[in-house]
């Protein structure tokens, strides 16, 4: 449906506001660019100098050139994004455009309170998780000594998305261990840590503030080696020189935790490693990185649970069966009285299956289990 919205970008707004094959020069910059010409050719340097200097506080093309229009428009899904080099009243009018264009042909209604015009060098847009805005820096030269950045587009990472990310591994303000991977295997906690954190940091490649990540990878690395001593029952100085090593890519020699398992003869060993994935902008990067290869043990995680023969809850190794559950969300229903031990062992696992023997089984279903787990 809203590929309707793109054609009437694309043929009546664009259309409209575009003029003008590039904005005119601006009088005051020409007018110190040439005194500064003068200037130097009358072998006054330092006035040269201080002429320069003020022109490269202004911009050198006229930024209110009624001539010159330009309209570019993004959307993925229901998200959509506008940019226009005009003035606030088009701003307006593109935007009631949109919303009568909306209304009548679509029988769709625009959020007024999400739908907002920001000035692009003094504001930020919100649009997919980033903040997009017009970059401004006079300091700023390429190779040739010309400001090379300001108008530009610039994307950055929000603060408060930082924080809303680092905040699934805090509590009370500090880095805390998970409790509900401490019953994986190291490999496997290893690994989803660096899955989400990669996951984050290639999302926000396009981002030229993508250094302040490294908040989150220390918030991160802290809770995963937090979780890997109360997995291990040790201390976290001792994770360290257990797992710390140094890893070398393409973009350099990182220091890295690493589990290796060490596998059937004449098989690679598998290696989990967290970190070694650089935090430098590219604004040209493409989504290639590659997935880690499924591995096929020919089993199952129940399956290996199932063949131990032995209930999670008691201890029993007689008579296993397997209770299951529809959603993990079943399990946190408002309203319950205190949880028996068999579900804050499946919560705790995160997992919808829990290997038990009959006795404890037939209890769960008659809901007259209260013995104690003794088993992880």
């Amino acid at each position: 449906m809203l590929d309707q919205l793109d054609k009437f970008v694309e043929c009546t707004l664009i259309p409209t506001y575009t003029r003008g094959l590039r904005r005119k020069t601006n009088p005051p910059y020409v007018a110190l660019t040439r005194a500064a010409s003068q200037a130097r050719k009358a072998g006054d340097l330092e006035l040269a100098r201080q002429l320069n200097q003020q022109a490269q506080k202004m911009p050198s093309r006229d930024p209110n050139d009624s001539n010159f229009r330009r309209l570019r428009y993004l959307r993925y899904a229901d998200d959509w994004l506008i940019g226009l080099t005009g003035t606030k009243a088009e701003a307006r009018e593109i935007k009631q455009h949109v919303t009568t264009f909306l209304e009548e042909q679509l029988h769709l209604e625009l959020s007024q309170e999400k739908t907002l015009i920001t000035h692009a060098r003094e504001d930020v847009a919100h649009f997919l998780g980033y903040e997009v805005h017009t970059l401004d820096a006079d300091d700023k030269h390429d190779h040739r000594g010309q400001r090379c950045i300001n108008g530009a587009i610039g994307l950055r990472i929000p603060r408060s998305t930082i924080n809303t990310y680092c905040a699934k591994y805090k509590r009370r303000g500090k880095p805390i261990h998970l409790i509900r991977r401490v019953n994986d295997s190291a490999y496997s906690i290893v690994a989803n840590y660096q899955t989400e954190y990669r996951g984050i940091v290639q999302y926000y490649r396009l981002a030229y503030n993508l250094h302040s990540l490294s908040q989150l990878k220390w918030v991160m690395e802290t809770s995963l080696v937090k979780t890997l001593a109360q997995k291990f029952k040790t201390s976290r100085g001792r994770i360290y020189r257990r797992f710390k090593t140094l890893h070398t890519n393409e973009f350099g020699t990182y220091k890295v935790l690493q589990v290796t398992v060490e596998r059937e003869t004449g098989l690679p060993p598998l290696v989990s490693r967290f970190g070694g994935i650089p935090l430098r902008w590219n604004k040209w990067v493409k989504n290639n990185d590659p997935l880690p290869e499924p591995i096929w043990s020919g089993r199952s995680e129940v399956t290996q649970r199932l063949l131990a023969q032995v209930c999670e809850l008691c201890g029993a190794t007689k008579n296993i069966e397997v209770h299951h559950i529809r959603k993990l969300a079943d399990l946190e229903r408002a309203g319950q009285s205190a949880k028996p031990d068999w579900v804050k062992a499946m919560a705790t696992r995160q997992r919808k299956t829990l290997v038990v023997c009959q006795s404890c089984h037939h209890a769960i279903h008659y809901g007259r289990y209260d013995k104690i787990s003794v088993s992880k």
